[in-house]
């Protein structure tokens, strides 16, 4: 087996961030911006999310799209102050999970695609 070049991007260097948004139209805004800044390197927009949850002492439902965005670890604070900047919510959703796994090739891509930090 050949070992992995040293500069291979490994799994635990990147994050999976989660915003909801109003509409599918602020979700673009806000990937575009993102891409556009480097501060990620791909935006997913899942439509038909149907969110219920507790704000300001009453149990809302509401119809939202769902942004899966793909970044560095080490860019998170950046993504998270540029959504809260763009974000139409007093409070948006933006919490990021780590990435376990990956494609070797997809990885590099992604670190490839976003700006150092």
């Amino acid at each position: 087996m050949t070992p992995a070049p040293l500069d291979t991007a490994k799994p635990g260097e990147f994050v999976v961030v989660l915003v909801t948004a109003p509409s599918a139209e602020t979700a673009a805004n806000l990937a575009t911006a993102l891409v556009t800044e480097k501060l990620v390197a791909c935006v997913n927009i899942v439509p038909g999310l149907r969110s219920i949850y507790a704000w300001g002492g009453k149990v809302c439902d509401e119809q939202e799209v769902l942004c899966l965005l793909k970044t560095r670890r080490t860019l998170f604070a950046a993504v998270r102050e540029r959504v809260t900047e763009l974000h139409p919510y007093q409070v948006p959703e933006i919490i990021a999970l780590p990435l376990v796994d990956g494609s070797v090739p997809y990885l590099t891509w992604l670190r490839d695609e976003t700006r150092a930090p």
